[in-house]
């Protein structure tokens, strides 16, 4: 299969977003992305930059990308959270989530992190399963805990 795994630049945040939308539909929250294309070249690539992202590019496509940023771990140090691998339907099993997921722990690796973090979810049994052949800890004794925007000011108007 060729394909080239590099990191994204500029241009590719709109084909970026369509595989947002795309992992949002197979995650049944078709409705949950509010950001844009416009948003991501912001994030990604202004004055304060809030990710780095590795995109899978095949005949000019982009057909997986894996987003990071930067954490801290009280008991560890520096740590790196991937907030999503997605790989296109078509790309599935074609071995580019292994070659994106390198990429990352490379990307990890020479930051010299102590840690690459992320979740999956609990019915994703393929994702979990290969997670698991990565050597990855699935820690299923955990729950995500998130107060969203609403949930935010809620919160701050509870305190008020």
């Amino acid at each position: 299969m060729e394909y080239t795994i590099r990191t994204a630049q500029k241009g590719d945040m709109k084909q970026v977003l369509q595989l947002i939308h795309e992992l949002a539909t197979f995650e049944k929250e078709e409705n949950a992305v509010e950001i844009s294309e416009q948003n991501l070249v912001e994030d990604g690539f202004g004055k304060q930059k809030l990710f780095h992202c590795f995109v899978a590019e095949k005949e000019e496509k982009i057909v997986g990308m894996a987003l990071v940023y930067p954490r801290y771990s009280t008991w560890k140090g520096p740590v790196i959270h991937l907030e999503d691998l997605i790989v296109t339907k078509e790309m599935r099993g074609t071995g580019l989530g292994t070659a994106l997921l390198d990429e990352v722990v490379k990307y990890g690796n020479d930051l010299g992190v102590k840690r690459i973090s992320w979740e999956v979810i609990d019915w994703n049994e393929p994702a979990i399963g290969f997670y698991e052949s990565k050597g990855a800890n699935v820690m299923r004794d955990w729950d995500v805990v998130q107060l969203d925007e609403a949930g935010i000011k809620n919160y701050l108007n509870a305190i008020a």
